[in-house]
């Protein structure tokens, strides 16, 4: 079995005496994890399954019955309920559960959605629950440990993955994405499973989660969406496109936010120039979904037709994927209406670090120029500026501005 760097942090979260609440996108990997970290629980519900559907999500009184019927021991009986927002009661009955007996059982909620928690105001227990996000794989599950050199903070929990994942060079990530399954896949398998979760677990989970909207509609929006993952969002403009209106289509983005597909990446904020642009851009969350959402083949000849901004969104997503393991920073962009740009601003305790993203194996100071203004300007909170490129061993470009190649970010 790989590795993954979050079950560690995971193992030692979910023994504390709270409930954990993991979250992810589909075919992020959270039933293999919890396999691998809890692999013979007490009782374990997967709400997805009919079966365990009808049983335990029409009543929370049958929920609350079983649990109060597992052996009691000298350890918690483990309790795992999988795609628990299908039955938000679910969440009731363990805070009933919890607050009668905290060290008598540990519960796991586990959920691929928000959309229905939120909308109903579900009770994500506050105060008795940790909350968890498991994100497609990241440069330490491919390749072991994080470099030295990274610009991104390192969780303080972080340690080298034990059994990495298959490696890949920067095409195959850019044409394949980062899902676990997909990874591990044989490369000549790989596009199909991702046309696959395109248009079967995309369409089921739009159904399941907002049955009041129109599919067709949906899936126009969809495409067109993936084909602009990474831009600045145009409602109207989108709508035009789609024959949709302008708050269909929020809304729309708003539902793949919910279901861990996408998140958008705001303009940054702590700039004193004017011009400064404030609409955000949206990424989805993983480049082979984009990829088959979009009506692309998931395939090399497809990053080579348009490297560039593929490696700047591969890039986007890394630093997204790093961050939320953080849990303390944010991730924004820069740009202004007179054209100075810099792709990704991270924030860090009170520091501010620019990256420049360029497909280019031999970076120079041209590749860099906004970044120096970025750091001018942004004296003393920014310290030092990276271009992230092919090139094959870092570089200084000019005092505290370098070039690192992609596999050391």
């Amino acid at each position: 079995m790989f590795g993954r760097f979050y079950s560690n942090r995971f193992a030692t979260q979910s023994a504390k005496p709270y409930v954990s609440l993991l979250f992810g996108a589909r075919q992020t990997g959270k039933s293999t994890l919890l396999r691998a970290v809890h692999p013979e629980p007490a009782l374990r519900i997967d709400l997805a399954d009919a079966e365990d559907r009808l049983h335990y999500g029409t009543s929370a009184t049958g929920f609350k019955a079983v649990c109060k019927g597992l052996k009691s021991g000298p350890q918690p009986a483990v309790v795992i309920v999988d795609e628990a927002q299908l039955c938000p009661e679910i969440f009731n009955a363990v805070q009933h559960l919890y607050d009668e007996d905290k060290n008598r059982w540990r519960f796991i909620l586990c959920g691929s959605s928000a959309r229905k928690l939120r909308r109903i105001g579900a009770n994500l227990l506050p105060g008795r629950s940790l909350y968890h996000r498991l994100y497609p794989l990241v440069q330490a599950e491919i390749s072991p440990g994080i470099h030295a050199a990274s610009p991104i903070p390192a969780p303080a929990w972080s340690e080298p993955v034990t059994a990495p994942f298959p490696a890949s060079d920067l095409i195959e990530r850019l044409a394949f994405g980062a899902l676990p399954g997909v990874v591990s896949a044989p490369s000549e398998d790989r596009a199909a499973l991702l046309r696959s979760y395109a248009a079967i677990y995309l369409e089921e989970e739009v159904r399941r989660e907002a049955a009041t909207i129109n599919l067709a509609n949906f899936s126009r929006f969809l495409q067109l969406a993936a084909l602009e993952s990474g831009q600045i969002v145009n409602y109207a403009a989108l709508a035009r496109k789609t024959g949709l209106t302008g708050k269909t289509v929020e809304t729309y983005y708003a539902l793949l936010a919910d279901m861990f597909v996408g998140f958008t990446l705001p303009a940054f904020s702590g700039s004193a120039r004017q011009g400064v642009l404030s609409s955000p851009r949206f990424f989805f969350f993983d480049l082979g979904v984009r990829h088959a959402s979009a009506g692309l083949a998931p395939e090399p000849a497809t990053v080579l037709a348009n490297p560039g901004p593929l490696l700047e969104q591969w890039v986007g997503l890394e630093l997204w994927k790093r961050l939320g393991y953080l849990s303390d920073g944010s991730l924004s962009y820069f740009r202004t209406k007179s054209g100075i740009e810099v792709d990704f601003v991270i924030e860090h305790r009170d520091q501010l670090i620019p990256i420049e993203v360029k497909w280019t194996d031999r970076p120079d100071m041209t590749d860099a120029r906004h970044l120096r203004i970025f750091l001018d300007e942004h004296k003393p909170k920014a310290r030092e500026g990276f271009v992230i490129c092919r090139c094959p061993q870092p570089m200084e470009l000019a005092p505290n501005i370098r070039a690192l190649p992609w596999w050391m970010l």
